[in-house]
């Protein structure tokens, strides 16, 4: 809690409008750890300026997504931006591993009433929600855009592909995936430019 509280009151204690990134749910090395959204505890320290005890363990996805934060002009310039969330807060696990909320048919339907909840608490925060980011171009994005049609959360959402499935899977290009990440946040109607 303490280094949330520090995360959150460095970056976000403004009344700015932010747009929302939105992946699936926390990763067993990142938010799942720090209680920050794709925020390992190396991150944490020397991105983000916060100090803490955790094992220094990296998060591929956390990786990636400093990476582009680093593109994008630094964690000031961008958390003055954006805010990044989950559908789901809280993580899941099944049988020792991660389990993503969509890979279990009745967890997707169990845990919709706390996720239109936790939507709903956020947006008082002051989000812009006519334009979303999906991270994850599957079955996120499916179940966002299903979500989305029901309930009018957004404007639109935007996919983008998951820094999971760049890194492990598309490393070779992961610059050309910075670069797309870029354009996509910074697009003529897609940044608040708070700077």
């Amino acid at each position: 809690m303490a280094a949330c509280k520090a995360f959150y009151k460095k970056f976000y204690h403004d009344n700015l409008t932010r747009r929302m990134i939105i992946g699936i749910n926390p990763g067993r090395f990142g938010g799942g750890v720090t209680g920050i959204p794709f925020t390992d505890p190396i991150r944490l320290e020397k991105m983000c300026g916060i100090v803490n005890d955790w094992p220094k363990k990296q998060e591929l996805s956390s990786l990636f997504v400093y990476e582009m934060i680093e593109a994008f002009g630094g964690p000031t310039a961008f958390y003055k931006n954006f805010y990044i969330t989950s559908v789901s807060p809280l993580g899941f696990t099944h049988q020792g591993k991660n389990l993503n909320y969509y890979d279990d048919r009745k967890l997707q339907e169990a845990i919709r009433p706390f996720v239109m909840d936790c939507f709903q608490r956020q947006f008082k925060f002051g989000v812009d929600r006519s334009i979303a980011y999906c991270l994850g171009d599957g079955k996120n994005f499916k179940y966002l855009q299903q979500l989305n049609s029901e309930e009018k959360l957004f404007g639109k959402i935007i996919p983008l592909s998951h820094p999971r499935f760049i890194m492990q899977y598309k490393l070779k290009s992961k610059h050309e995936y910075i670069r797309e990440y870029i354009d996509a946040l910074k697009m003529s109607d897609g940044g608040c430019d708070h700077t």
